[in-house]
């Protein structure tokens, strides 16, 4: 009976041990996890609080105004679409484009240098379908070449910084606000809304809008991209 009772404790002691070893184990791998979740958590919260910074620093600066010149840096900054009518002249389709029915205030930068072009104080109702405007938002911003290349003589609209391809202009716009249409692509633009305007850098042309406008852009944000 002593042999048995020996054996018998034997075995429970090592069942114990190994019972132990289990479970120290367990808990050692669930103390790994939440210490690997914990880093995650840090490491997300300090991602995050890096695209802040970046984004502060991606604010529009007309002093420096730096963006990519090369052929394949531009690839890899525009759509195939915005590529296409920035760099090759090329035209959107109609009434399919982001910005020809829009009516929100704010401001349309070129999509490549973000240099403010057109305001949307200055922008009507062509039936074209594409985003028409009576006049850019100050002079100098864009530039005209001849073009000739439909078999007709027409105004190319280039901007001045990036050198993008915006659209053509038209002697057809609104008399009252002097007879020019500026028929620009959505796809050489970004709209910049009222209410973001001064967080991406723009609150110099804040100017143009009334107090009116802005406090109603603020409570009605823009809903587009």
């Amino acid at each position: 009976m002593n042999k048995m009772n020996y054996v018998k404790q034997n075995l429970m002691a090592r069942f114990l041990y190994t019972y132990f070893c289990v479970l120290s184990l367990f808990i050692l791998q669930i103390d790994t996890a939440r210490a690997e979740q914990s880093k995650s958590v840090i490491q997300k919260k300090q991602d995050v609080k890096m695209l802040k910074v970046n984004k502060k620093i991606q604010k529009y600066d007309s002093e420096i105004c730096e963006f990519p010149k090369d052929d394949e840096a531009l690839k890899k900054l525009l759509s195939p679409e915005q590529y296409a009518v920035t760099q090759k002249n090329g035209t959107e389709k109609p009434f399919a484009n982001i910005y020809w029915n829009n009516h929100h205030h704010g401001i349309y930068v070129d999509i490549i240098s973000k240099e403010p072009l057109f305001s949307s104080k200055d922008k009507f109702e062509s039936g074209t379908g594409w985003p028409s405007f009576t006049k850019p938002i100050s002079q100098g911003v864009v530039v005209e070449k001849k073009d000739i290349s439909l078999g007709v003589e027409r105004v190319e609209i280039r901007s001045k910084r990036a050198d993008s391809h915006l659209g053509h202009v038209f002697n057809d716009g609104p008399v009252e606000k002097g007879g020019m249409r500026y028929c620009m692509n959505s796809a050489s633009l970004k709209f910049v809304p009222l209410e973001r305007m001064k967080d991406e850098g723009y609150e110099d042309w804040l100017k143009l809008f009334t107090e009116h406008e802005i406090v109603e852009a603020q409570k009605n944000p823009y809903k587009g991209k």
